[in-house]
């Protein structure tokens, strides 16, 4: 009779775990594995994969999947004052079928977030779902906070921060343009890979507008525990916000 569960595989670090049967060299291949996430040193079972490799592919296809087809919970965005919206895309197959629902709003949406927001402020706040939710779970309760904090300690104007549903990175310049802000600073999840499942991008662009190029976008990627930390990014955004206010420019018309 089985007392106990078989451990979820999921759970297991595979970050220094060699499976390869009977390696010359164990040291180095365990400091290879550390350099990397990538599937390497799992060795083979006749011409395919070992069982364990298998299973947990599977389990962390099974996490991407989860991930893209979740929805964010939002009870953090309604402590903290966000404004909620949400694009053209009316559900997830929408969104995921038509990429060019998550870049827009309707006209009734423009105007609730012109009579919510205030304009022409220093600094605007978005933060979208993305292709993860549980990117945004789990790293704007870190990141959000240290975020604004050093926005308050620049003395910059700062817009009410909003979150959007369904959204895709170009929703950004609708929102710069309804609301005239200087910097937009955009957190949304990154399209999950079998690597992580929780990676957070950051999007800023000076006077984001949908007539300008995606190279205006000044942009840092895998936020996350294992990646960019979320504290430690919430600060590195505060400094390049800094530079975009002072330069008045960003993306590839920035020399940093």
């Amino acid at each position: 009779m089985m007392t106990e569960f078989v451990r979820d595989i999921s759970e297991i670090d595979y970050t220094s775990r060699v499976t390869v049967e009977d390696p010359l060299d164990l040291p180095f291949l365990e400091e290879a594995k550390r350099t990397t996430n990538a599937r390497i040193c799992v060795g083979k079972a006749g011409t395919g994969l070992r069982t364990e490799t298998m299973l947990r592919y599977l389990a962390d296809h099974a996490a991407a999947n989860d991930a893209v087809w979740a929805h964010v919970d939002e009870s953090f965005f309604e402590a903290h004052g966000f404004l909620r919206l949400s694009t053209l895309a009316p559900d997830k197959e929408a969104y995921l079928k038509r990429p060019d629902l998550g870049r827009d709003f309707s006209p009734k949406t423009i105007e609730t977030l012109k009579a919510s927001c205030p304009h022409g402020v220093q600094v605007q706040v978005v933060v979208g779902d993305g292709l993860s939710a549980c990117a945004v779970e789990r790293n704007i309760p870190d990141l959000f906070p240290v975020l604004m904090e050093g926005i308050g300690l620049k003395s910059w104007t700062v817009g009410r921060p909003i979150f959007v549903r369904h959204a895709r990175v170009a929703v950004m310049d609708k929102i710069s343009v309804a609301l005239d802000a200087e910097v937009t600073v955009l957190l949304i999840g990154e399209r999950p890979g079998l690597a992580t499942n929780e990676s957070l991008s950051c999007y800023m662009a000076w006077r984001s507008s949908p007539e300008k190029p995606e190279s205006q976008r000044t942009v840092i990627s895998n936020i996350h525990p294992r990646g960019t930390p979320p504290v430690e990014a919430g600060a590195q955004i505060v400094h390049l916000i800094e530079i975009l206010l002072r330069e008045k420019k960003s993306g590839s018309d920035l020399r940093l």
